[in-house]
């Protein structure tokens, strides 16, 4: 049965998402401890789905997040202005001088290279967007004109009162027909803060009672939801898809509210060198996208919310999961071949992958 998704005609936004947006800050080829300059992009994992689908798909994407009324602020709106991103439900904090009492999210991150793998250093503490409440958003607002809504486990984690305002927002969506989508994105280094992973499990199952799309991988249902992988060993590289569909299967059992599930299939070789796949669920039949051994990564960075952003406009544009799933492996695997979290793909590129076509030289 397809996703009951509300006609574009009747909303001014394809997509709004819910989430932290932070500066990066990029060493390029280098490392974090050792740069003199950085290259400073915008990310956060529940924005980059809707640049992603405004950016490379040209679909119509709002963010709702908040930021410390200062210039880095207004540097990372800037960052989203470019990408094309509606800024109205952005929430200005006053800011104290100093950042204090509030202030802005910085992300110091390394591409990786080899045997090297990628490496975050966030700096997130007191973050205009982890003080967000329930009761700051006008959410019958953000959703009378919206088709679908996305946010994650990432800004859920950022404090108590995110994830109540994740529920928040969800119930609101879901009271309007807007389809509700997920990722789990499991980050222990977030929790810990909050209560670990008991309380990862206390919210996110909570959260999952109104979600209609959840995105996540075998360690994200293990860690969020508390299902088991069948052979599924911590110091053995990558996971039998027989058995991750086992465990879908136990999950829309518990969870009948699910309407489709989906994930990517990473086996990483080296940073550079990864397998890459993607698998979704939908109405009881598991589709594969095709797979790409040994692709090669610049900035693995983002891949997944990019892969979540081309699933997303499969759902939106032709409600079909063999095409949703396949959009998004491709989208995916090509945001990783440029730096930054976010894709610098056109749709044209998208389909000519997914179509088989060659890395010749276009001209």
């Amino acid at each position: 049965m397809a996703l009951n998704i509300r006609s574009s005609e009747e909303c001014d936004y394809d997509l709004v998402s819910l989430g932290e947006v932070m500066l990066r800050l990029d060493p390029g080829e280098g490392r974090v401890r050792t740069a003199r300059a950085f290259q400073a992009w915008e990310g956060g994992g529940e924005y980059n789905v809707a640049r992603g689908l405004r950016k490379c798909f040209g679909l119509r994407g709002a963010v709702v997040t908040a930021f410390a009324d200062n210039e880095v602020g207004r540097l990372v709106e800037d960052f989203i202005l470019q990408g094309g991103v509606d800024t109205r439900f952005i929430r200005w904090a006053p800011y104290d001088g100093i950042g204090r009492t509030v202030r802005n999210g910085l992300n110091f991150t390394e591409r990786g290279f080899g045997i090297r793998g990628a490496k975050g250093v966030p700096d997130r503490g007191h973050t205009a967007a982890s003080q967000m409440q329930p009761g700051d958003v006008d959410w019958d607002d953000v959703f009378s004109k919206s088709r679908w809504f996305h946010t994650g486990g990432i800004f859920a984690a950022l404090s108590e009162s995110c994830a109540e305002v994740v529920i928040e927002a969800c119930t609101v969506a879901q009271k309007h027909g807007v389809i509700v989508s997920y990722d789990l994105n499991y980050r222990p280094s977030l929790w810990k803060s909050i209560g670990g992973q008991a309380k990862a499990r206390e919210v996110n199952k909570e959260i999952a009672k109104h979600v209609d799309v959840m995105i996540g991988n075998e360690e994200d249902f293990t860690a969020c939801l508390g299902f088991e992988v069948e052979g599924v060993d911590q110091h053995v590289k990558g996971i039998a898809v027989e058995n991750f569909e086992k465990m879908i299967d136990k999950a829309v059992v518990e969870y009948p509210n699910f309407k489709a599930t989906a994930t990517t299939l990473r086996e990483v070789h080296s940073a550079t060198d990864n397998d890459w796949g993607a698998i979704c669920w939908h109405d009881g039949i598991f589709y594969r996208a095709i797979q790409r051994d040994h692709l090669e990564i610049l900035d693995r960075v983002g891949g997944g919310d990019s892969f979540a952003s081309g699933l997303i406009y499969g759902f939106l544009t032709a409600n079909d999961p063999e095409k949703a799933v396949n959009y998004g492996a491709a989208h995916g695997a090509l945001a990783m071949t440029t730096p930054g979290d976010t894709s610098m793909a056109t749709r044209a590129e998208v389909e000519k992958l997914m179509a088989g076509g060659s890395a010749r030289v276009d001209r």
